[in-house]
């Protein structure tokens, strides 16, 4: 069981900027496959940025020069740095880490965390 917590949401105003972070339990932190989903009201969650073990990264097009993810194996925490912010980035984002283990791979959810781009 792994748990995830995240901080750093609030109020900004387009243009600004926000930084997440999410603290993960346990002791093998540093072989999880670490993501940030977002899920804006009415919508499915999409795929922001993910971070491998090997600290290999992918972002999704809309977020692509704007948010930067990382991680800190030491505090078993990943970051997503977001710049350049604009009102459609608006939404609940989540933490999740992909954990493989004997019997497959699998997923765990942090509670979410509310960003909010406006004037």
């Amino acid at each position: 069981q792994v748990q995830l917590v995240e901080s750093g949401g609030g109020l900004v105003q387009p243009g600004g900027f926000l930084r997440l972070s999410c603290a993960a339990s346990g002791s093998m932190f540093r072989f999880y496959t670490m993501a940030w989903y977002r899920q804006a009201p009415g919508k499915q969650r999409d795929l922001v940025a993910t971070i491998t073990s090997g600290h290999s990264t992918y972002y999704a097009e809309s977020v692509k020069g704007r948010f930067t993810i990382s991680r800190d194996n030491a505090k078993n925490t990943v970051s997503l740095q977001m710049n350049s912010l604009k009102p459609e980035d608006t939404a609940v984002y989540y933490c999740k880490a992909l954990v493989s283990g004997p019997g497959g791979q699998y997923d765990y959810w942090g509670q979410g965390t509310q960003v909010t781009v406006s004037q």
